[in-house]
């Protein structure tokens, strides 16, 4: 699929580092608990950490007791929905409709009235207020 912004394999390791490579261009995931955004609450924009593009607003997020960051909803036309069916599990793999990168999974299990949890790993993204 092709996307507003294209980089190589290369290029993105070169940005990203390790890590965030790992998980935004590899489909990795952090451990629970240990990402820098879980128990943020600032108010803000959750932008993508690859290419910048704002994806969340702090007013969606909430503490879902998962070990992830959890929003209820993102940012209309912001994230790109692919079905998910590795690790023996059928999933909803959410990406940056912007550049492709990997953000987590949605899920149709949280309590709000959207019904949605969007689980993003915080390396995923970058918080600014």
């Amino acid at each position: 699929m092709k996307y507003p912004v294209e980089k190589t394999e290369q290029e993105w390791k070169e940005q990203l580092g390790e890590e965030r490579y790992r998980i935004l261009r590899l489909k990795g995931t952090e451990y629970p608990h240990t990402g820098k955004y879980n128990l943020n609450f600032e108010k803000g924009t959750y932008c993508c950490g690859a290419c910048g593009e704002p994806l969340f607003e702090s007013n969606s997020k909430f503490d879902a007791h998962c070990g992830w960051p959890s929003f209820d909803e993102s940012i209309p036309g912001k994230v790109q929905y692919i079905s998910d069916v590795t690790h023996g599990m059928k999933r909803t793999e959410i990406l940056c409709a912007n550049c492709g990168s990997h953000l987590g999974h949605v899920f149709d299990d949280g309590p709000t009235k959207t019904g949605q949890r969007y689980c993003v790993n915080s390396l995923s993204v970058d918080f600014k207020e």
